[in-house]
């Protein structure tokens, strides 16, 4: 897929790997919405860095705890750019909690936002391409791509409604994938541990556990994950995981 003048939103893409995301995006050639809450500030700043690059973007806000603004959010980006042709689901909200510390409030907070707003956000991104709002290039696939955790193949008691929202959309990509193809192809990006915690210090490479590859994974190696699924016209329902092989040890 030739992605010069596809529209792409990325949600939660103001900030962290969502702006690497944005920015390689851009680069290739995409209109980009960068979809923000509360991070309005970040979103300016990364709109004019984008642009001064010669790249298009712009601002849109909603929260994705909201059905309603789930769908306004997908109807403003074909209102601004003329068509949506693809969708990055990367925002997520994370928490730690063990099957003994948590209860129903912190678990429907993480799957409102992990699970629940990637599937609305899906469904408003079939019905604008089937409304006949895809980008200038309306004859091309669309493409949606479900950031996802290294933590979708193994357990992780300190983290359980953080890790069953995210193996939930795990199985939500396969299935949509079946369900919107062949007019859309979606798929999953597994990311490992490549930032520390806002407002923690960096992490070293063994805070996350021993990786068989023995490096550290970076946002740019996510956001190429990204940008090969976005470009490929022949894979769908696959997740890629980045994280050095940390998913292939049982610890």
């Amino acid at each position: 897929m030739d992605l010069n003048s596809s529209t792409a939103l990325v949600t939660g893409g103001a900030v962290r790997i969502g702006e690497t995301i944005c920015r390689t995006l851009a680069a290739a050639g995409c209109v980009v919405a960068i979809h923000y809450n509360r991070s309005e500030s970040e979103a300016a700043e990364l709109v004019d860095s984008l642009k001064a690059t010669g790249a298009s973007a712009f601002g849109v806000c909603g929260d994705l705890r909201s059905a309603e603004d789930c769908r306004v959010i997908v109807q403003e980006v074909c209102s601004q750019a003329g068509g949506i042709d693809i969708l990055v689901n990367n925002a997520a909200v994370f928490h730690k909690d063990t099957l003994l510390t948590g209860d129903e409030d912190k678990l429907m907070a993480e799957l409102q936002v992990n699970m629940l707003a990637p599937k609305l956000l899906t469904q408003a991104f079939a019905e604008a391409r089937e409304a006949g709002r895809a980008g200038p290039g309306g004859e091309r696939k669309g493409r949606i791509v479900n950031l996802l955790d290294r933590r979708i193949a193994a357990v992780d008691a300190e983290s359980l409604s953080y890790s069953i929202s995210k193996k939930m959309l795990a199985e939500f990509t396969r299935e949509a994938a079946v369900a919107l193809a062949p007019g859309i192809t979606v798929n999953g990006v597994a990311p490992g541990a490549v930032l520390p915690p806002p407002g923690k210090k960096d992490r070293t490479r063994d805070a996350a556990g021993p990786a068989p590859l023995r490096v550290q994974c970076t946002p740019d190696d996510v956001a190429a994950a990204v940008l090969y699924l976005v470009e490929s016209d022949a894979v769908t329902g696959q997740v890629i995981f980045v994280d050095g092989g940390r998913h292939l040890l049982s610890v």
